[in-house]
């Protein structure tokens, strides 16, 4: 299957160069249709593989800042991050021209608004449990009094609600609405990525992360759908960017020791 979809994809350049067309610029012609390289982010209070945060200057710092500013130089165009409150609702504005190009978890509902290239991370999900909480394991967790959130729209949220036979999930907009409720102990666990989780169990003091994961899939570059050209030169840019040691760097310089490159 992976075979197919990047042959699929690299014919789509080949066919081009064969017009007369170089392929390099039907990429930037789908990729930049502005003249910007418009990259969609999310934002958290803590970095991960996928979440931004947001610096002292006010301007956005993280993985995927790093490897669409690094897109954007190689395609010698400026880059602009339009900024999203989680990942469902940057998947939600791909049929509205409002980005080019992002870095989120991949999952099958997604793919019917986005097209996936390479991943350059893999992760888990668990879960954070309040300060205090005698849940100890995942199975203690699906109970009916449970209180559990999650992001609304996300590749997590609809992992866990999989695996959750009685307890439900309450959805929410944002990771700090979700950080409020469980750091005033009005809530009993948080749903989301190991990684995203370690940093804000160190804001959390008492909070747990559960061993275990209820849900593990990747990180990859996506585009809107129908932009083959796009997609194959965001394929090989991640490529070249795990192949340089870039996206290594740019997990470590926001602190994600941890992280497993794809």
């Amino acid at each position: 299957m992976r075979r197919t979809f990047i042959g699929a994809i690299c014919l789509a350049l080949v066919a081009a160069a064969a017009s007369g067309v170089e392929a390099e610029d039907v990429a930037k012609e789908e990729l930049a249709p502005t003249g910007d390289l418009r990259v969609g982010i999310a934002i958290a209070p803590t970095p991960s593989a996928f979440f931004a945060i947001v610096g002292e200057d006010g301007k956005p710092r993280g993985v995927a800042v790093t490897l669409g500013a690094a897109l954007a130089a190689k395609l010698e165009v400026p880059v602009v991050f339009v900024v999203y409150p989680n990942s469902g609702a940057l998947t939600e504005a791909a049929g509205t021209h409002a980005w080019d190009v992002t870095f989120m978890p991949v999952d099958d509902e997604r793919r019917k608004k986005v097209d996936f290239g390479a991943a350059y991370n893999l992760f888990e999900s668990t879960y954070l449990v309040r300060a205090g909480s005698p849940v100890r394991t995942l199975a203690e967790l699906d109970r009916a009094e449970m209180r559990i959130l999650g992001v609304e729209n996300t590749t997590t949220i609809r992992a866990a609600q999989r695996s959750l036979k009685v307890a439900k999930m309450i959805p929410l907009r944002t990771v700090d609405e979700a950080v409020a409720l469980i750091g005033a102990g009005k809530a009993d666990a948080l749903a989301l990525s190991r990684n995203t989780l370690r940093g804000l169990a160190q804001k959390l003091p008492g909070t747990r992360i559960l061993d275990g994961h209820f849900h593990a899939t990747s990180t990859a570059v996506a585009v809107p759908k129908n932009r083959p050209a796009a997609l194959a030169y965001a394929t090989a840019f991640v490529e070249e960017a795990k192949a340089s040691g870039l996206v290594r760097r740019a997990f470590d310089e926001v602190g994600l020791k941890d992280a497993v490159v794809a």
